[in-house]
């Protein structure tokens, strides 16, 4: 029940799977391993597949580490979108993109939990967008070294808070790769 007008559209959201971000994630073949999986039946059912792919200096635009995953491949049809920012929507395209499939809700997986995922879910929802996070789809490196939680405790803590998200006319959930509805 998006705010968004004339959007009844779902698309899946598959945020800096990338070689280089996902190095030395958590869990990273079995995330890697669900996104493909929903990557599938996400084409299956005719529902648009978006990419978004991050870059800076620690990934340069074109660079190795910029490059999506061997393990999943970018669909002839599948928009990419470019980003310099956490929130997939900042200065990008992605907006336009997602208007021009009819999009008012965002199944949401990736990289980094912490990082780009949880802006861009906050950034979906404050535009008007509902959106399902797809909560054994998403991953982050572990940094407690510089004081973070474990990366389990990251993924956990925002599944937690995310299913509790409330605003008008908007829904946020969390839903496993295996239930989450792709239509």
């Amino acid at each position: 029940m998006t705010t968004l007008e004339n959007r009844p559209g779902t698309a899946l959201l598959v945020i800096d799977l990338q070689v280089g971000v996902v190095a030395e994630a958590y869990e990273r073949d079995d995330v890697v391993a669900r996104v493909a999986g929903l990557v599938e039946r996400a084409r299956a059912s005719g529902t648009p597949v978006v990419w978004v792919q991050h870059s800076s200096e620690e990934f340069p635009l074109g660079s190795p580490t910029w490059q999506i995953v061997p393990e999943v491949a970018v669909g002839p049809g599948d928009p990419v979108v470019h980003k310099r920012y956490g929130d997939a929507f900042e200065d990008t395209d992605l907006e336009d993109v997602l208007a021009g499939h009819d999009v008012g809700r965002l199944v949401v997986c990736g990289a980094q939990t912490d990082a780009c995922v949880r802006s861009t879910v906050h950034g979906a929802f404050t535009r008007g967008y509902d959106v399902t996070l797809v909560q054994d789809a998403h991953t982050t490196e572990d940094l407690s070294a510089w004081g973070a939680p474990s990366p389990a405790d990251v993924i956990a803590h925002t599944n937690l808070y995310w299913g509790f998200q409330e605003a008008p006319g908007r829904t946020a959930q969390t839903a496993s790769a295996a239930e989450v509805a792709l239509t």
